[in-house]
């Protein structure tokens, strides 16, 4: 689950439930491969385990987004199942054998592909939020 928070709302991706002021809490369903894509950014640098992985999405976004351990393993053994990432085994900052994670070249041009649709995207929502 992908949690985004700003000003007492809150946004979770995977089933987007977004929390408003008032006690009821209204559904949405959101672009399904949105965290798919923030992983995929996120390991284009550096490979990275899967709990420095949630800690980046959360650093780059100024903690407004907030990645679900429940939601982030399921994804990332998806992506690799997709050829879209590798792992290997390795040791973490703390000393703990961990899984670190890393883009393949078909990751490379899956990234390239979503974030071009996730412009398109974000423009065309920006329109109608503008004009409508």
């Amino acid at each position: 689950m992908l949690t985004f928070d700003i000003n007492g709302r809150k946004l979770l991706l995977s089933n987007v439930n977004i929390k408003p002021p008032s006690p009821m809490a209204a559904r949405l369903d959101l672009l399904q491969g949105t965290l798919d894509l923030l992983i995929l950014r996120t390991l284009t640098d550096d490979p990275r385990h899967g709990w420095a992985i949630s800690e980046r999405i959360q650093e780059l976004s100024q903690d407004v987004l907030r990645v679900n351990q429940g939601s982030l393993y399921p994804a990332l053994h998806r992506l690799e199942h997709q050829g879209w990432i590798a792992s290997d085994w390795g040791v973490s900052d703390l000393g703990r054998r961990a899984r670190f994670y890393r883009l393949t070249a078909a990751g490379r041009k899956q990234l390239e592909r979503e974030t071009e649709d996730w412009a398109r995207f974000s423009v065309a929502v920006g329109r109608v939020l503008r004009f409508a």
